[in-house]
């Protein structure tokens, strides 16, 4: 049975392989790198280990088996929804010569909301969790609470290191960049997540 360290290694491990393939929050990372700079990336690993949080007291008191093929197919209706629109309020928003980028809600534009939401509409995430990795906190937890503590903090810790890392290259590369390239950039994160909604809707 592995320790409480092992768990937080083997949160490690699965968070950073989960973290480096492309999805909704890596987009939403790029787009928010270029409006908030390198805080961006944290603050979104914050809205996301929120939703997290929530789903590990979930499985903890035993209802990961609430999700079932009706719930998964309404997540990826609303979910798919949720990222579209997400994406044409990206691609509509223009930026200026000095890279103020402009939205009419401070809200919908702040990173941790952003983390929340390409978290939470995200079909593929809920499925995760339900499954690989409510049996990975169930293990941890067979050694205590805090071998399920130690897993989610290994997990978070592999989000926190990659999308940091992600926020802070983008965040000086507008530095470098002109102002239509950027908004180029910023176009393509929003066709990206338009994408990713269709996909969710129709898949």
């Amino acid at each position: 049975m592995p320790g409480t360290f092992d768990m937080f290694l083997i949160g490690l491990g699965v968070g950073l392989t989960g973290a480096i393939v492309p999805g909704p929050m890596l987009f939403a990372t790029i787009e928010n790198s270029f409006k908030k700079g390198w805080t961006a990336g944290p603050e979104i690993v914050l809205g996301h280990a929120l939703i997290e949080s929530i789903i590990t007291l979930l499985i903890i008191v035993g209802m990961s088996s609430i999700i079932n093929d009706s719930l998964f197919s309404i997540i990826s209706v609303v979910g798919g929804f949720a990222l579209m629109v997400f994406g044409v309020m990206t691609v509509k928003s223009p930026v200026n010569d000095t890279y103020s980028y402009s939205s009419s809600s401070d809200i919908l534009t702040s990173p941790i909301i952003s983390g929340v939401i390409t978290s939470a509409s995200n079909p593929y995430f809920w499925m995760w969790w339900f499954t690989a990795g409510s049996a990975l906190v169930l293990r941890g937890f067979e050694t205590g609470i805090m071998g399920a503590i130690f897993f989610v903090v290994g997990h978070w810790m592999a989000d926190l290191g990659w999308y940091s890392a992600v926020s802070t290259s983008f965040s000086r590369g507008k530095q470098l960049i002109s102002a239509k390239t950027h908004e180029w950039i910023m176009r393509m994160c929003g066709i990206f997540l338009i994408m990713f909604g269709i996909w969710f809707v129709i898949g």
